[in-house]
């Protein structure tokens, strides 16, 4: 890189030094259509600090744009508040070429990052609200074990009201804009829903005591600038209430049909379903894995805020199709809570695939309204109206969990 890449001013202490990487697709099985960003933060006091650094093949990006700013020999200090190779990939050759005094994280990164790679130096532990002097400002840490790796951690820029939340509050996002304000809100809110659901949703009980200890300490925010996608200035709070309720896991109305097919008879018995509950009063999406129409990630997406999930898969081999066996064991993984559920299919001969779809409901904690409905082959008028009933039982059940709430 000769320099091309310059940063982007976050107030006048801080710089946007990261990089883009617009062509990312795939996030550990987590579909990102829109690409990410690896934030990395520039501290211009008196002792320059360095917040994060970025993927591995982004160094000379991120070293381009710090350079646009000071020499990165002038760096101080080094913060790193997650261990994840997406932000300390480059950590190595930064120490390599910065030669900082010195290297900071958490009593669990310092555990944690030799167990990745050679950092060049030795690293200084920070514990929970341990404050740091950079001479004409201030950072307070703050450990967030679990959001969503044991190093986890926030650092807060006291005079600046700006935390620099690592991997909470962002999202996959490539853009050249760099802050709320500049994105159109139906895209932030879409995709700060579906990183909370595929990366944060397991861990929402921690997600509720972080949000009460931010409330006890009093903090404020000006600004909080993620380890991905935009940094929040038009109103910080907006993320914060977002997590909050998401983290709830409240039970709405709101029913998910998801299911694969062979030759459609699965498909059209779920089609049913969504009239069943639209008449029972709930509100209903359909989404289909038919030839990759939906992702994994899609389908979590799509449950957050909801209150029932009902699954279909026709019979293959005395079992459920592949698509929908990847689908269950990703949802197990993210522990959502809170759901009732069903299971329907059709089959040919063998017809496990309901029976077994509702062993993988119970195992992940939902409450099964009925046995599910089955179809042999294509579903008569019969089978259909099944599927319609199941549809409206659903929605009782969620107006009566609704009521109670």
């Amino acid at each position: 890189m000769t320099g091309s890449f310059g940063s982007v001013r976050v107030n006048e202490r801080v710089h946007w030094v990261g990089a883009v990487d617009w062509n990312l697709r795939d996030f550990h099985g987590y579909s990102t259509s829109r690409g990410s960003t690896y934030n990395a933060y520039l501290i211009l006091a008196d002792k320059v600090t360095l917040i994060d650094t970025v993927k591995a093949p982004f160094f000379d990006e991120m070293m381009a744009r710090i350079r646009s700013v000071i020499d990165p020999s002038e760096i101080d200090y080094v913060i790193s508040n997650h261990t994840e190779m997406d932000h300390s990939g480059a950590l190595p050759r930064t120490v390599a070429a910065v030669g900082p005094r010195k290297v900071f994280c958490s009593a669990m990164g310092a555990k944690g990052l030799p167990e990745h790679f050679d950092v060049g130096c030795e690293l200084t532990p920070v514990r929970d609200g341990e404050t740091l002097s950079l001479g004409d400002a201030d950072v307070t840490f703050l450990e967030t074990r679990m959001l969503h790796w044991p190093d986890s951690m926030f650092t807060y820029l006291n005079q600046d009201k700006l935390l620099f939340s690592s991997d909470a509050f962002g999202m996959h996002l490539a853009s050249e804009e760099r802050f709320d304000d500049e994105l159109p809100a139906g895209v932030l809110k879409f995709e700060a829903a579906k990183y909370y659901a595929n990366i944060l949703l397991p861990y929402s009980a921690l997600v509720t005591k972080l949000i009460g200890k931010v409330t006890e300490l009093g903090l404020e925010f000006e600004m909080i600038a993620p380890d991905h996608g935009p940094i929040w200035r038009a109103d910080p709070t907006h993320p914060v209430r977002w997590y909050a309720r998401w983290a709830e896991q409240k039970p709405t109305r709101k029913a998910l049909v998801v299911c694969d097919t062979m030759w459609h008879s699965t498909e059209r018995m779920g089609r049913m379903i969504v009239e069943g509950l639209v008449a029972g009063g709930a509100r209903a999406t359909f989404m289909s894995l038919h030839g990759g129409a939906n992702n994994r990630s899609d389908v979590v997406t799509g449950l957050l805020g909801a209150g029932a999930l009902i699954v279909g898969s026709p019979t293959l081999n005395n079992g459920i199709l592949p698509s929908v066996a990847d689908v269950m064991t990703y949802l197990k993984g993210l522990k959502p809570r809170n759901l009732i559920g069903a299971a329907f299919g059709s089959y040919g001969w063998s017809g496990e695939s309901v029976k077994q779809l509702n062993a993988m409901l119970e195992g992940m904690g939902v409450e099964l309204v009925g046995e599910g409905v089955r179809s042999l082959h294509v579903p008569d008028e019969e089978a259909l109206s099944a599927c319609h009933v199941l549809g409206t039982r659903v929605a009782e059940a969620l107006a009566q969990r609704c009521a109670t709430e």
